[in-house]
């Protein structure tokens, strides 16, 4: 009985670890601004709608931080008005962010510490298994999302909100004309190999200590 509660115990914190790698990676990316720079310029999104690329990009930054700060309860965007159904998928979508940011405080200090005391102990081959599983399951959603990015956009959208109001009507909230589908991909594609390494490394380390 006492086994198994250990491996429980166990399973529960590489778990933490894995989660909190996860979440880590997903804070990284929304907040990684460089990307939605290059596609501005990329694509002459301001261009497109009328304003400076700085103007643009203040919008943006206070989009974030509407996003990113639980006390910023009203979103407001000097150059793109918005809708009801906009203004709440927003508000989904914060809900989400503080979500991450949650997981990643509460497992940061516990993970740190169950990683010191595997890493000292020469046993982060314990993280082998579950990592590659992680790891193929991960390499296959990667290649799909790769292959067919539209139904991928489509069914992740499906599975985290429960209505249409992420289907943005340009004309009610003109704020879809500057976030194209290319800068979503280009998120995905950031987030999957940050990840993909990072859990990468893990293994190796772990591999390493497993034959050393």
């Amino acid at each position: 009985m006492k086994l198994k509660i250990q491996n429980w115990f166990e399973n529960i914190q590489i778990l933490l670890v894995l989660l909190t790698i996860l979440s880590f990676w997903i804070a990284f990316t929304i907040n990684f601004t460089p990307l939605y720079t290059y596609q501005v310029e990329k694509y002459q999104l301001a261009q497109a709608v009328g304003i400076s690329k700085s103007q643009l990009l203040a919008n943006y930054h206070q989009l974030l931080a509407y996003l990113n700060y639980p006390w910023q309860t009203q979103l407001h965007l000097p150059d793109f008005p918005m809708s009801q159904s906009g203004l709440k998928h927003f508000y989904e979508v914060k809900r989400l962010f503080i979500i991450d940011y949650i997981v990643f405080i509460l497992g940061l200090v516990p993970s740190c510490f169950y990683l010191k005391k595997l890493w000292s102990k020469r046993q982060l081959w314990k993280f082998i298994r579950p990592i590659q599983f992680l790891l193929i399951g991960l390499v296959l959603l990667s290649c799909l999302m790769l292959i067919g990015f539209d139904q991928f956009f489509i069914y992740f959208h499906q599975i985290l909100f429960r209505n249409s109001d992420w289907l943005f009507d340009p004309s009610t909230d003109p704020i879809i004309n500057v976030l194209p589908e290319s800068f979503f991909m280009a998120c995905f594609i950031c987030f999957f190999s940050l990840f993909i390494a990072s859990l990468g490394l893990l293994w190796y380390l772990g591999k390493r200590q497993l034959k050393s």
